[in-house]
């Protein structure tokens, strides 16, 4: 595998078949999965069970009321493919997959996947919350972490020669553990190294995308190349949005399609809809942050790909973008949505 430089990477982007115009990227989600699994890794069977669901369970299953592992895990780059393509026809061109380090990253599989579906795919790198790491993390240095993330950038992830397009999404729990934070600190030096942007999970706590905020601060990282992912499951009131808003970082709105406010993971929130996650957009652009706002569905429940029922990957393009229209939004404001800040984004510098 030939490492490249950064150089070579700068004004560019980078999807699993390689470096492309930026340009090119189009119309962009900035929080998928396509193929991965999220079952705790204590209750993962070997092999993992396909994707087939008991749809006469379709509402449990959707709000998490019931447990079941063909719903938690999607490996099969068949579904994957067809998934990205359904994006394709309705106007999509880019996924940003950020399947990573815990839950069973495929890099050949996105790269076969975006092969046979035509939708350009950019992975992620680094690892998801503490629960989900290999143990032995636990032990390595900052510095072995942070040349992993570099490495997958620049030379090729998971074993492959594929590469990864950003960093992230680097996973956080609550209460946040010390590796957690030695992750996002080895995160925030790769992405000096490698100019690249950085997405962050943050935990299910109101006050922790501020915590972030003041780590970054404290680390080195370029605020205006970070998003905080989650938005609409984490902060429930203006102050605190605005407060992120006019720190510079990015806002991530990324649970388009769940519209029920019943939230399994933190049933003490009321989880907005579609049309309050607009609005809430719609406050942070009126404040002058129209550029610091991306959207997404982060699909990873079989239950919510269309193939099993649900609104699928395509959901934004054909049911978000018209509502938003009909509420007042204009062509340019979603295309800075959809268009120009992920391109922002996803470019090296």
């Amino acid at each position: 595998m030939t490492r490249l430089t950064r150089d070579q990477m700068r004004g560019k982007a980078q999807t699993v078949l390689g470096l492309i115009d930026p340009a090119d990227l189009g119309s962009t989600l900035m929080h998928e999965h396509l193929i991965w699994n999220i079952t705790p890794p204590g209750q993962r069977s070997d092999p993992p069970p396909p994707s087939r669901l008991d749809l006469q369970q379709w509402w449990n299953l959707e709000v998490s009321e019931i447990k079941v592992e063909s719903n938690t895990t999607q490996l099969d780059v068949g579904v994957a493919t067809r998934a990205a393509a359904e994006v394709v026809q309705k106007g999509g061109r880019t996924i940003v997959e950020l399947t990573i380090g815990g839950l069973m990253p495929n890099p050949e599989g996105l790269a076969q996947a975006s092969r046979d579906s035509g939708a350009h795919i950019v992975m992620g790198s680094g690892h998801y919350v503490h629960d989900y790491q290999d143990p032995a993390n636990a032990d390595r240095s900052l510095e072995e972490l942070a040349q992993e993330m570099v490495d997958q950038v620049q030379l090729g992830a998971w074993g492959t020669g594929i590469r990864a397009g950003l960093l992230g999404e680097i996973g956080c729990q609550w209460p946040w553990t010390d590796l957690e934070k030695k992750m996002l600190h080895a995160a925030c030096l790769a992405q000096q190294e490698t100019g690249a942007a950085l997405t962050i999970h943050p935990a299910r706590h109101q006050d922790h995308p501020w915590m972030l905020v003041e780590f970054l601060r404290a680390h080195g990282a370029d605020l205006s190349r970070t998003i905080i992912d989650h938005i609409d499951r984490t902060i429930f009131d203006d102050d605190r949005l605005f407060r992120l808003a006019d720190a510079g970082v990015v806002l991530e709105w990324d649970l388009f399609g769940q519209e029920s406010c019943y939230y399994a993971p933190n049933i003490d929130i009321d989880m907005p809809n579609d049309g309050q996650r607009l609005r809430d957009i719609r406050k942070v652009i009126d404040r002058g942050h129209g550029g610091q706002v991306v959207i997404s569905h982060d699909i990873c429940h079989t239950v919510h790909m269309s193939e099993f029922g649900g609104w699928g990957y395509a959901h934004i393009y054909k049911k978000v973008l018209p509502l938003a229209r009909r509420r007042g939004f204009t062509e340019a404001e979603l295309d800075k949505i959809m268009v120009g800040t992920p391109r922002r984004l996803l470019t090296f510098i």
